[in-house]
């Protein structure tokens, strides 16, 4: 085997290994419909997803530590989906006993999957981070981000004025990732980027499994319009920079005991 198809087979490796957590909840979507007789789906996936967390928690491929930042996104993603579920940004039309204002429980694990993702490959793949701006601005621009999802259904749209910022604050942040051992670099925001893309793509296959619909996909399945790349981007970010501040601190906390 060359030295190119090496490198890409443990790239892969490692990468699936670090999509262990949205690997097992798309499989349950797959499959859930295959006990609607018997469970609501929405509430065999809140059973399904707390199985998992329990299970990869326990068996030592999660910690307590990322267990706990995991919540942190659940209950976010929660807020999140109660908000734009009242405005009718998206909806889910089935029924379930464990649903709150008209979202079943089990939505904030899709967004606990990117934080599962983010911790799995910080440990899987070494990352650390090179010219990583400052905490306090990185923590505005984080919270601004997040509000933005709300207030941009009330006044202007501020995310392309947040990514200018964003540019500006991280154009010289890389992250170094290691495969077999030798690092590489990367420019932070190329990783935003990426990293938006393909949950973009994971979107479409949440969808078409009819984890949640758009109001363009009730009557039939279309793919997720292209724009959600840079929603789903700017949500990114706000992950990353929650799990780097935090693997961050508790480094600086290990070096100073």
């Amino acid at each position: 085997m060359s030295e190119s198809l090496k490198w890409f087979f443990t790239f892969f490796k490692l990468q699936v290994c670090s999509c262990i957590f949205p690997f097992l909840v798309f499989g349950c979507l797959a499959v859930s419909h295959l006990f609607a007789g018997v469970i609501p789906r929405y509430d065999f996936m809140l059973i399904a997803c707390l199985l998992i967390q329990s299970i990869l928690f326990y068996t030592g491929v999660e910690t307590k530590d990322e267990v706990l930042v995991i919540c942190v996104f659940h209950l976010l993603g929660l807020c999140m989906e109660l908000f734009k579920v009242r405005i009718g940004s998206w909806s889910y039309p089935e029924f379930a006993y464990t649903k709150i204002g008209g979202v079943p429980l089990y939505s904030g694990f899709m967004y606990a999957s990117v934080a599962s993702y983010l911790c799995q490959a910080w440990r899987n793949f070494n990352l650390q981070m090179v010219e990583w701006p400052p905490h306090w601005p990185v923590g505005i621009v984080g919270a601004m981000i997040y509000i933005n999802f709300f207030t941009n259904h009330y006044i202007i749209d501020l995310r392309y004025y947040i990514g200018v910022l964003i540019l500006l604050l991280f154009f010289r942040a890389k992250v170094i990732f290691h495969i077999n051992k030798k690092p590489y670099r990367m420019p932070v925001i190329v990783s935003f980027l990426l990293i938006g893309f393909f949950i973009w793509l994971a979107e479409n296959v949440a969808t078409r499994f009819g984890a949640w619909k758009y109001a363009y996909q009730h009557k039939t399945w279309a793919m997720v319009d292209y724009h959600k790349i840079s929603s789903w981007a700017f949500l990114v970010i706000v992950s990353y920079i929650i799990v780097a501040e935090l693997k961050m601190l508790k480094k600086d906390i290990s070096y100073q005991q």
